[in-house]
């Protein structure tokens, strides 16, 4: 409940709003300073004992060393969620705070799934048609081997089946060309990785172009060109809004549409926030972990991998 620009006050508006909309979840533990969250749940017409508090009074701040934070701020939000959900005293964690202690949790404190080479996380891609793409990974795989990207393809496709219903997902690997054989040596040496990859329906190479138009469900890059592409979606929205242009395919590219993204290859829900996230943000958090958990994503995942 600490994570975040505007925490705890716009993560207890998410939970009002959740609830207020059907939301299903059997129990939602809330970490963060106790006696402020029962006065900001009170405030928003919830009472507290509907809800378990737990104190985690400490904040990691965004420019703090995600490592050197956790080991030393043992009651922070982050650290407190990590070590329940590591006990399995919760099924899911939730968090706009800092990425890289959220990710740092992920990787030392829940551990991949057996056979996962890197967990990952991916990027909504809005299409002009409506439909979603996306793209992964994102950020945390500067650096990656050949493998990882035909891995990223499964649990992308994992996802979007799974999760946003998407049936048959098509999967393109980011390129500077769509003839076989182009691109860098990781491209190259990725393909007919790709090619072979069981459970997942590749359609070759895709252009940049390409990204936001509807040619591939699900597109694979390293984590250095996905954070690029994902920085410039993010600069479309903000130009728009400084522009003042009025239009409903611009407005997708906000990240509150779709709250966060989870951390794919870890062996528990792990849901990340933008830093600057409000309510809607929140509220749409809380149902990805709740549908994640209801279509068995991870248990789904463990079958895939072989």
């Amino acid at each position: 409940m600490l994570g975040g620009d505007y925490a705890p006050q716009e993560a207890v508006k998410g939970i009002a709003r959740y609830l207020s909309e059907g939301g299903q979840a059997q129990r939602l533990v809330l970490l963060g300073h106790t006696a402020e969250l029962s006065s900001l749940l009170e405030a928003h017409g919830l009472d507290p004992t509907h809800f378990a508090l737990e104190h985690a009074p400490e904040r990691i701040d965004m420019h703090e060393h995600p490592t050197k934070a956790l080991k030393e701020k043992k009651t922070s939000s982050i650290a407190v969620g990590f070590g329940q959900l590591a006990a399995g005293q919760i099924d899911a964690l939730i968090s706009a705070g800092n990425t890289g202690a959220m990710l740092v949790g992920a990787l030392m404190s829940i551990k991949a799934l057996p056979g996962i080479h890197r967990p990952t996380i991916g990027a909504y891609m809005p299409r002009e048609n409506g439909k979603l793409g996306f793209l992964l990974d994102a950020g945390i795989n500067a650096d990656c081997k050949p493998e990882f990207l035909a891995q990223f393809a499964l649990l992308g496709t994992l996802f979007l089946q799974h999760v946003l219903g998407v049936s048959a997902p098509r999967v393109g690997l980011l390129n500077i060309g769509e003839e076989e054989g182009k691109g860098n040596l990781l491209a190259q040496a990725a393909y007919p990785l790709l090619q072979q990859q069981a459970g997942i329906h590749f359609i070759g190479n895709i252009e940049g172009r390409d990204i936001l138009l509807d040619k591939a469900d699900v597109i694979v890059c390293e984590g250095f060109t996905g954070n690029v592409v994902l920085k410039i979606a993010e600069s479309i929205h903000d130009i728009v809004v400084r522009r003042n242009i009025q239009d409903s395919y611009f407005d997708r590219f906000h990240f509150e549409t779709y709250g966060g993204v989870p951390v794919l290859g870890v062996s528990k829900p792990i849901i990340i926030g933008h830093g600057i996230s409000g309510s809607q943000s929140f509220m749409n958090m809380i149902r990805l972990a709740e549908k994640m958990i209801e279509k068995d994503l991870l248990g789904k995942i463990s079958e895939a991998i072989v």
